[in-house]
Parts: C-alpha cells; sequence; structure tokens
C-alpha cells in the first residue's frame, strides 16, 4: 500500500477539497437556473405587440346524400296482431329498397314502440248525480316502426318517395340534403380563412411598418351547412299512385371565421 509523506497527504487533502468546491458550486447555479425558469412555467411567451385579425373562409358544394325518414304504424287486437303487420309491411319495403340500390348499412331503425289504445268513459254527470266512473278499457294495441334511410343517389330521391307512398307506409318526411362528409371541405374552407388572415395580416403589417414574427393564438368558429328539404310530406291517406316529385338539391355553403394573434416587431 502506498504511503504519503505529511507533505503529500495535506497536498491531497487541499485537492479534494477543491474538487469537491467545484462540484458543489455547479449544482448550486443548476439550481438557481431551474428555480428561475419556475417564473415562466404556465405562462405565455411575452408578446405585448401584437395584431389579431379575422380571417374568412367559404366553400360551396352540391349536396351527395338524401336521408328520407318513414313509418310504418298498425293497430289491432292484439300486440301480436299488430306487430305482425307491421313486419309484413316493413320487409316489403325494405325489399323495394333493396332493388332501388340501398345498402343495408343506410337503413336505420330509429324507433320501434307498441303501446295500448284505451276508450274512457263518456258517462255525464248531471246537477242531482254523477254515476261513478269506469276505468279505462283496453280496445286494442298499435305497433309503430320507424325507419330513415340515406339516399346516396340523389337524383333518385324523387322515385324513392313514390315507391314509398305506393306501398303505403303511414308517413314520409323529407328528403334532407346534406353532404356525407363535410370535415373535408370544412378544412378547405379553413385554409382559406387562414389564408385571408395571412393576406390581411401582412398588408397591415406593411402599413404599420413592422414585421410580423409568429402567430400567438389562433381560433377557429364554423358555420353549419343548410340543410334543404323538399316540399313533399305524404301519408297513407293519398289516393292512388302519386307522380315523381321534383326536388331542387341547391347548393350547400360551408364556412370557416378565424381569428388570428400575430406577434410584430
Amino acid at each position: 500500500m502506498f504511503e504519503m509523506n505529511p507533505t503529500e497527504r495535506k497536498s491531497f487533502l487541499f485537492l479534494v477539497r477543491v474538487v469537491m468546491i467545484v462540484v458543489a458550486v455547479f449544482f448550486a447555479s443548476k439550481g438557481l437556473v431551474a428555480l428561475k425558469s419556475l417564473r415562466y412555467v404556465g405562462h405565455p411567451a411575452n408578446a405585448a405587440n401584437t395584431i389579431s385579425i379575422n380571417g374568412n373562409g367559404e366553400v360551396f358544394a352540391v349536396p351527395d346524400v338524401a336521408r328520407i325518414s318513414f313509418s310504418v304504424e298498425v293497430k289491432g287486437a292484439t300486440v301480436k296482431e299488430a306487430q305482425t303487420q307491421v313486419t309484413k309491411k316493413v320487409n316489403d319495403v325494405l325489399a323495394y329498397l333493396k332493388t332501388q340500390g340501398i345498402d343495408d348499412k343506410d337503413i336505420h331503425t330509429d324507433n320501434y314502440s307498441s303501446y295500448p289504445e284505451y276508450e274512457y268513459d263518456r258517462t255525464i254527470c248531471t246537477s242531482y248525480s254523477c254515476p261513478p266512473s269506469k276505468s279505462p278499457k283496453i280496445v286494442g294495441y298499435r305497433v309503430n316502426q320507424s325507419i330513415s334511410i340515406k339516399v346516396r343517389d340523389t337524383d333518385k330521391a324523387g322515385t324513392l318517395l313514390q315507391g314509398l307512398g305506393d306501398r303505403n307506409v303511414t308517413n314520409i318526411a323529407g328528403p334532407e340534403f346534406g353532404i356525407d362528409d363535410p370535415d373535408a371541405l370544412q378544412a378547405e374552407a379553413r385554409k382559406k380563412a387562414i389564408d385571408d388572415a395571412r393576406t390581411k395580416a401582412e398588408a397591415l403589417a406593411k402599413d404599420l411598418g413592422v414585421h410580423i414574427v409568429r402567430i400567438t393564438s389562433f381560433q377557429e368558429s364554423n358555420g353549419t351547412p343548410p340543410m334543404y328539404y323538399a316540399e313533399k310530406v305524404m301519408n297513407a291517406s293519398d289516393s292512388g299512385a302519386a307522380p315523381a316529385p321534383e326536388l331542387p338539391k341547391g347548393e350547400s355553403k360551408i364556412t370557416s371565421n378565424v381569428t388570428i394573434t400575430y406577434e410584430i416587431e
């Protein structure tokens, strides 16, 4: 084992103390920097000089889908009798829809309900007496099945309305025209709105004699595309075969309104 004389031991201990002091100073400085950085946690960058600009974008598109809803309602002496009749009518309608190219995935049952119908006591009271009222009596049952379909070939909407009416469903409502994939059109409208805001910001910055540094905030509000309805509601009381109605689809407008704040210098 190596042994140091007193002078060497003293020098060695001095060197160890120096290294320990340097290490301590290093970690202390790192801790101070970390403490200072805590002041900025959760706070935005300093952007006192800013401008806020509104941008607008619009996209027009012809509706590419139509939604039609209808229901079948039957009254029977028993629930089973009413259900059997409803099922028979609905199956006939579904078979027709398949011949018109409507996929199963585009046919949706919105509601199926069964409820009794009552006959209430109509006893008339006189000024002298009032016979005891009788409990309501069940006189039958109604079963209703409501269905909605998505029509991807919108040119067939009128023919479908006619075909459904010919099959004596209880009522038909629609079509409601719309866009099957509005997200793509919304993204296009948003891009136009952002480009509009950028153009306005660059023009304003030039007039002010400043430069745009970066975007500090962004907000968007979307317009709701208008839905177009055919002026047609049919029910089972329609007599004879109705002609297929003309159904103008018009255009849907998708809008985007953005507010962008820019830091300037």
